[in-house]
C-alpha cells in the first residue's frame, strides 16, 4: 500500500469515526425525546486503489423491530378504543345512578310503587294522594333528565368524532408530505432517517384513532390502509370528512339514507375527489373514531331506548284498556265484532285466526295509523313474539279499513262494517279453511271516568300517549324525556280513586289497579331495548324490567372497564418491548463513545506516522 493510500484510508476512518461520535451524541440529546429511534452507523468497506481497501458510511440504521412495531399500532388502536368506550361507560352508570342512592332511577321508581301501597292501604287518604303524584312527578323528572344526559353523552360523541377527525387529517397530511420529501431524498442518511423518526410518530397518532394497515415499499414509502383495505395515504393523503348535526336529540338516528340520517357521517374523499361513506361500509372497526361512533349510534341509543320503552309501558299499562270482542255470525260464518270507535293512532286491534288448511294458529295485530306515510309497518313494531304486524290507515274510515284489511287475507278472514262502528270479523264459512279464534281492542283512555282503573296517569308532555307511529317516527321515541304526570291529575287528585259518578271516597278499586300495574302486570318489551331478542322478547313486569337494565347496563360497563385494563397492560408491555429496542440506553451509548475515542484516536496515530514518513521522504 502506498503512503497516499494509506492517508487516505487514515482520513477516511477519522471522518467514518466522526459520523458514529455525531450519532452518538444525537442518541444521547434525544434520550428523553419522545418518538425518537436510537440510531447506529452502518460501516462498509471501499476501494482504496489496487492494493488497499478503504472505509465509508454505507448508512444511518435506525434500531427498531418493523414486527413489533406493527403489533404495537394494532393494540394501541385497540387500547384506544377500548379506553374511550370505558370512558363513555362510566359516564352512562352516573346517569343511571348508583343502585339505593336517592337521586337513582331505581330508587325513585320504589318510592312510587310505595306511595301506590300507601294509597291502595288508604285511598281515601288526601295526604297518600299527594305523595303518589309527588312521587310520580319525580320519577317522570328523573327520566326526563336521565334524556337529556344520555343525549349530551351523544353529543360529546359527535364533537368528539369531529375533533378525531382533525387529528386523523393531519396525521395524514404529515404522512403524506414526508412520503414526498422522502421519495426525493438520499434514503441512507441522518436526515431521511429523522423524516422516518417523524413519519412514525403521525402514523402512532393515526393508529389511536383507527385500525389501520402500514405497506411500506421502494424508496422510504408507507402506503396507509384501513384494515378493511381502503386506502387512505400513499403520496398523497385523502381527507376524512365529517358534518356535525349540531343538538342532539333522541329521534336523530345515523341512517345510510342523506335525506333520513339526522346524525353526522364519516366520508373519505380521495385525491381524486371520489367519496365514501365510511360508517355505511363498517371501513372503521378499532380506535376512538370506532369508539366514538359505537357509542353514539349503538350503546347510548340503546340506553335511551331502554328508558324510553321503560316510560311507555308505564303509561301504557296505566291508561290501556282491553276489549274483548263480542261473538258474530252470518250463516255459515263465525267470528267476532269489535267496537273501532275510541282506537286512537297506536292502537291495536288483536286477531287470533287458524289456518286450518296447514293446522297453524297464526297472531295478528291491527295497528291504527293516521299518516299514511308511516305505512307499511315492520312487524317488530310491536315486542309480541311472532305476530304479524299490519298497519290500517284510518283517515279513509271504517269503510277503507274494511278495504285494507281484506286485502291481506286473501278470503280466508274476512272484515266488514255491519253498523256504526263495529268492525266485524269472521272466517271463510262453508270454505272451512279459517277459523277466527279470538279478537280483542286495546284502547287509551284519555279521561278519568271510564268506568275502570285505567286512566291517562302519565302522558306525552300534554298528549296522550298511544303508541303512535308517523312517516317521521314512532311516538315511543324520546319519550323518556317528553313523560309528564297529567296535568289534569294534578290538579284533581281525587282522579286517583274516583273512576266513574258517585265512586265513594275510599273506593280501592282504581289504587289497587294502579298498585298491581305497577309491580305486577306482565308485559313484553321490545327487543331494540338489547332485553331479550325479537323471537324471544322479555316478558316481565315494570320492576322487574327496570331491574334487569341496571344489571344489563353494570356489566357492561364493568367489562368495558375490564377489556380497558386488560388491554392497557398489553398496550405497556408493548411499550416496554418497543422502548427497549428503539430506546436509547445511555451507559450503552458511553461505552460506545469509548470505542469510538479509541478508533479515533488510532486513525489519528495512522494518519500522523504517515505524515511522518512523508516529511522522511520529503528530506532526502
Amino acid at each position: 500500500m502506498s503512503l497516499s493510500q494509506a492517508l487516505s484510508t487514515s482520513v477516511a476512518g477519522l471522518r467514518t469515526t466522526q459520523a458514529g461520535l455525531a450519532l452518538v451524541a444525537a442518541n444521547v440529546a434525544n434520550a428523553e425525546t419522545p418518538g425518537y429511534v436510537r440510531k447506529t452507523l452502518v460501516q462498509a468497506t471501499s476501494s482504496a486503489g489496487a492494493n488497499g481497501v478503504s472505509v465509508r458510511v454505507a448508512a444511518i440504521a435506525r434500531e427498531f423491530d418493523q414486527y413489533l412495531q406493527r403489533q404495537m399500532r394494532v393494540e394501541s388502536s385497540g387500547g384506544a378504543y377500548a379506553d374511550l368506550r370505558a370512558q363513555f361507560y362510566s359516564r352512562l352508570q352516573q346517569v343511571y345512578g348508583v343502585p339505593g342512592a336517592t337521586s337513582a332511577l331505581e330508587t325513585a321508581f320504589n318510592n312510587m310503587t310505595a306511595a301506590a301501597q300507601a294509597l291502595s292501604t288508604s285511598p281515601e287518604s288526601v295526604p297518600a294522594r299527594s305523595a303518589l303524584l309527588s312521587a310520580a312527578q319525580v320519577l317522570a323528572q328523573q327520566l326526563n333528565s336521565m334524556t337529556a344526559d344520555i343525549q349530551a353523552l351523544r353529543s360529546d360523541a359527535e364533537n368528539g368524532l369531529n375533533d378525531a377527525v382533525s387529528r386523523a387529517n393531519n396525521a395524514m397530511a404529515q404522512i403524506a408530505a414526508i412520503n414526498r420529501q422522502l421519495a426525493t431524498s438520499n434514503g441512507n442518511d441522518a436526515a431521511a432517517a429523522t423524516l422516518l423518526d417523524q413519519r412514525d410518530a403521525y402514523i402512532d397518532q393515526l393508529s389511536q384513532l383507527m385500525d389501520i394497515k402500514v405497506v411500506l415499499t421502494d424508496h422510504n414509502q408507507a402506503n396507509i390502509f384501513t384494515n378493511s383495505g381502503i386506502q387512505l395515504v400513499g403520496t398523497q393523503a385523502s381527507m376524512l370528512a365529517f358534518d356535525p348535526q349540531g343538538t342532539m336529540t333522541a329521534s336523530a338516528q345515523w341512517s345510510a339514507d342523506p335525506d333520513a340520517r339526522t346524525v353526522g357521517t364519516l366520508m373519505l374523499v380521495s385525491p381524486t375527489g371520489g367519496s365514501m361513506d365510511l360508517v355505511a361500509n363498517k371501513a372503521i372497526r378499532s380506535g376512538e373514531i370506532a369508539a366514538y361512533l359505537e357509542m353514539r349510534d349503538q350503546v347510548l341509543v340503546q340506553a335511551q331506548q331502554q328508558l324510553d320503552s321503560f316510560a311507555a309501558a308505564m303509561a301504557q299499562t296505566l291508561s290501556d284498556r282491553t276489549y274483548e270482542g263480542e261473538v258474530a255470525t252470518d250463516g255459515a260464518q263465525q267470528g267476532f265484532d269489535i267496537d273501532a270507535a275510541g282506537l286512537l293512532a297506536g292502537n291495536s286491534i288483536n286477531l287470533t285466526w287458524t289456518d286450518t288448511t296447514t293446522g297453524q294458529q297464526r297472531q295478528v295485530t291491527i295497528v291504527r295509523v293516521d299518516d299514511p306515510d308511516a305505512l307499511p309497518l315492520s312487524n317488530n313494531v310491536t315486542a309480541k313474539a311472532g305476530d304479524q304486524v299490519i298497519g290500517v290507515d284510518f283517515s279513509g274510515g271504517l269503510a277503507s279499513v274494511v278495504a285494507q284489511l281484506n286485502s291481506h287475507f286473501n278470503g280466508k278472514v274476512n272484515f266488514s262494517n255491519p253498523f256504526g262502528t263495529t268492525l266485524r270479523i269472521l272466517d271463510d264459512g262453508a270454505a272451512n279453511n279459517s277459523s277466527v279464534d279470538a279478537v280483542s281492542a286495546v284502547k287509551t283512555m284519555t279521561g278519568f271516568d271510564g268506568g275502570s282503573g285505567e286512566l291517562p296517569f302519565f302522558t306525552d308532555a300534554f298528549n296522550p300517549y298511544t303508541g303512535a307511529i308517523t312517516g317521521n317516527g314512532a311516538q315511543v321515541t324520546g319519550l323518556a324525556g317528553r313523560i309528564v304526570v297529567n296535568p289534569a291529575l294534578i290538579n284533581d287528585p281525587s282522579k286517583l280513586v274516583i273512576y266513574q259518578s258517585g265512586t265513594p271516597s275510599g273506593d280501592g278499586l282504581r289504587p289497587d289497579f294502579l298498585l298491581n300495574r305497577l309491580t305486577s302486570a306482565s308485559q313484553p318489551f321490545s327487543a331494540d331495548t338489547g332485553i331479550g331478542t325479537a323471537a324471544s322478547p322479555f316478558v316481565g313486569s315494570l320492576s322487574s324490567f327496570l331491574r334487569i337494565v341496571i344489571s344489563v347496563q353494570g356489566e357492561a360497563a364493568a367489562n368495558a372497564q375490564s377489556l380497558a385494563e386488560g388491554q392497557a397492560v398489553v398496550v405497556n408491555a408493548l411499550k416496554e418491548r418497543v422502548a427497549e429496542g428503539t430506546g436509547v440506553n445511555i451507559d450503552a451509548e458511553l461505552s460506545n463513545l469509548l470505542n469510538l475515542q479509541t478508533a479515533y484516536g488510532a486513525n489519528a496515530r495512522v494518519l500522523s506516522t504517515v505524515k511522518e514518513m512523508l516529511d522522511m521522504l520529503m528530506k532526502v
